[in-house]
């Protein structure tokens, strides 16, 4: 059986693996930890090229206090939520219903529908540039917040319901001819039986799409402008100077940005880590 467990294989072998984890664990974090270090840095630090040195004096309470003074970072952090809670609960919403149809009616076309439903999610994204921005232009949506969530629930729905329509077709179908037989409606099956079964899908879900919507940063820069409607991701090039760039405000800003998607993955972990692995055993 591949993968062989490491605790079945040979002696050598599970040494090599505990030399090699810690190592490799430690380049994975390397990128994380210059940004950790330049974002308590000086200025004088950083003009010098003391990137990965120790730094000469640690300007954490300065370098954090002074991105929310002289920058518009609050307004950008808020902008990611106003433009992450409703795609989230646009997304998850659709896709729950769209999956429960998709998985539990027998009709015509099912599959095709599932499979346009899903389609966009293999074109490239980059394709759909031009004729997504020339969309919300003429519908007067661009550069606004609406329009950015708008085209976020429209994209993230077709991912979303494929992993609802899946996730329901592992549940066991005798509970719904049970409710059928009783002369339960469809409507009150799908919201007191289906749903609250869905829980732990839903809650893995919204993890999910909080983190990408949260993290995308090539749509925030297509769709939005200013601090006005612009996210995080894209608000952070703002952070740096007109003649100068500011690399530890820049590096504390983004420390600052990805705390919502780290404190919800902690907060929910558990939830998560039950929707992703619910029915992998019989």
């Amino acid at each position: 059986m591949f993968p062989t467990p490491i605790a079945k294989t040979r002696t050598v072998t599970r040494l090599a693996y505990r030399a090699a984890l810690p190592v490799a664990l430690v380049f994975w974090l390397l990128p994380l930890i210059a940004v950790a270090l330049t974002s308590v840095r000086s200025m004088a630090d950083i003009t010098s090229g003391n990137y990965w040195g120790v730094p000469t004096s640690i300007n954490f309470v300065e370098n954090y206090t002074a991105i929310f003074e002289s920058t518009p970072i609050g307004r950008y952090i808020f902008n990611s939520f106003r433009v992450t809670i409703p795609t989230v609960i646009g997304a998850v919403s659709l896709s729950c219903m769209a999956g429960f149809a998709f998985a539990v009616y027998r009709f015509r076309l099912n599959l095709l529908l599932f499979f346009m439903f899903i389609a966009g999610n293999f074109v490239p994204f980059q394709i759909l540039m031009v004729p997504v921005r020339d969309l919300t232009l003429s519908l007067g949506a661009y550069n606004t917040v609406t329009g950015l969530a708008l085209f976020h629930i429209a994209f993230q729905t077709g991912f979303c319901t494929l992993f609802m329509r899946n996730f329901i077709k592992a549940l066991p179908f005798e509970l719904i001819e049970a409710a059928r037989s009783e002369g339960v409606s469809e409507f009150r099956i799908f919201w007191f039986i289906v749903l609250p079964l869905m829980k732990p899908a839903i809650a893995a879900l919204s993890v999910l799409v909080f983190t990408f919507i949260w993290n995308d940063y090539f749509w925030a820069l297509v769709l939005t402008q200013g601090a006005e409607s612009q996210p995080i991701t894209a608000g952070l090039y703002s952070l740096n100077g007109q003649w100068l760039a500011a690399w530890h405000l820049v590096s504390a800003g983004s420390i600052v940005a990805a705390l919502p998607p780290v404190l919800m993955f902690f907060l929910m972990q558990r939830h998560f880590i039950a929707g992703l692995t619910l029915g992998a055993v019989k």
